[in-house]
């Protein structure tokens, strides 16, 4: 029997329509999650828990983890076994590459990738009812920039690399994430499909690739045809680790236009969940993280950075998507979208004003270090992602 789309999906004819194969496959993969790591995280452990198990596994191999299950060595059968399209020079050259953009990075991730992925109130609905969703935000894009900051980093997506086993622990949270869910009974299947489904995955890392690039343009920052490459090969790798699906698995950027298209054409749009989070993310951390680099008296720097915040979100997202994620009008909008010749050259005099590229890539790491050591600092972050917090639940 045929699988219909989820109910709560819209213009599912037309993303068929429109993207023939492709767009079959999106809607197909709203039922498919990631059997691997849902196995591992439903199964019994004898000593422990799956998250212990992977850790152990992750740091010593499958081997040191006593009767560890077959869903354990499933799973990292395929972790173990690197695929022979992974350049691990590409991935390096990816993060001295990003590395040098750190402050245009952060502030696109704040002001357009989540805010992308917040258009969709299917897909924030797994943080919306585990209650991860508005609270924290300054804590949970914390705890993003540090799975970043090991991801970005040469040789970590290596087997042995913090960024790769990072990228794991993201893939088992998800996993925990669904059981909870459905343990609760919380999840509408007939109307959402499954918690966090293929094609979201996927649409992750749209967020960190083509979304953020494209907002990074629109600051000045210009990458070459190689650059970009090494860019994608990251997140595809990424997405690979994460377990996302070969079939769905962005490799070019035209891959990742078209799961944004997908993504935003069969959305709902956003709901009240969304826009809680977007406000809670907007003025409870990003305003008063631009507010602090500004110069002046606090009132002048509060005021000033709410006005330049609202302006790039609409800049990134367009005006329509930001009026209805409840994002108030800027002036300054309009300003930005002619300042960018300026901007534009500015980057490009960076690396001459650094004494070169090696010198502005060393600099990068050490600047994009100390400002997470004092993000951890002012936010009171202490563990390194959700599944050591404090408060998480035993898994």
């Amino acid at each position: 029997m045929v699988k219909q789309p989820p109910t709560d999906l819209v213009e599912s004819d037309a993303a068929v329509y429109r993207f023939g194969p492709a767009g079959k496959r999106w809607l197909d993969a709203m039922w498919d999650a990631d059997p691997l790591a849902d196995a591992l995280v439903s199964d019994d452990f004898a000593s422990g828990s799956a998250t212990h198990a992977v850790t152990t596994a992750l740091a010593l191999g499958v081997d040191a983890v006593v009767d560890a299950p077959a869903s354990l060595h499933d799973l990292f059968s395929v972790l173990d076994d690197e695929p022979p399209w992974v350049d691990h020079a590409a991935m390096d050259r990816a993060a001295d590459t990003l590395v040098q953009h750190t402050a245009s990075l952060g502030i696109v991730l704040g002001a357009a990738s989540l805010l992308r992925g917040a258009s969709n109130t299917i897909a924030g609905k797994p943080l919306a009812l585990t209650g991860r969703y508005v609270s924290q935000p300054a804590v949970r894009s914390v705890e993003v920039g540090e799975w970043l900051r090991n991801v970005i980093s040469p040789g970590g997506m290596r087997r042995d690399g913090d960024g790769f086993a990072y990228t794991v622990r993201v893939r088992i949270i998800h996993a925990h994430v669904r059981r909870g869910l459905r343990l609760a009974a919380l999840w509408d299947d007939d109307a959402w499909g499954v918690p966090i489904p293929q094609p979201y995955m996927a649409f992750t890392m749209a967020e960190f690739g083509h979304i953020a690039i494209d907002a990074m343009q629109k600051l000045g920052v210009r990458f070459t045809d190689q650059e970009l490459a090494d860019i994608y090969h990251l997140w595809r790798y990424v997405g690979h680790v994460i377990g996302v699906d070969d079939h769905l698995n962005p490799c070019t950027a035209a891959d990742h236009v078209r799961i944004e298209n997908l993504y935003r054409l069969t959305s709902p749009g956003p709901g009240p969940d969304d826009i809680e989070f977007v406000t809670a993310l907007t003025d409870d951390y990003l305003i008063p993280e631009l507010a602090a680099v500004l110069p002046g008296p606090d009132r002048w720097r509060h005021a000033t950075a709410v006005d330049l915040m609202r302006g790039l979100q609409r800049l990134f997202l367009g005006d329509r998507a930001a009026d209805e994620l409840g994002i108030g009008p800027s002036r300054l909008t309009g300003v930005l979208k002619v300042a960018r010749p300026v901007l534009t050259t500015g980057e490009r005099l960076r690396p001459i004003m650094a004494g070169g590229r090696d010198r502005l890539v060393a600099r990068g790491y050490r600047d994009r270090d100390t400002e997470m050591e004092r993000m951890r600092a002012a936010y009171d972050v202490r563990h390194q992602m959700v599944d050591d917090a404090p408060a998480a639940p035993s898994t």
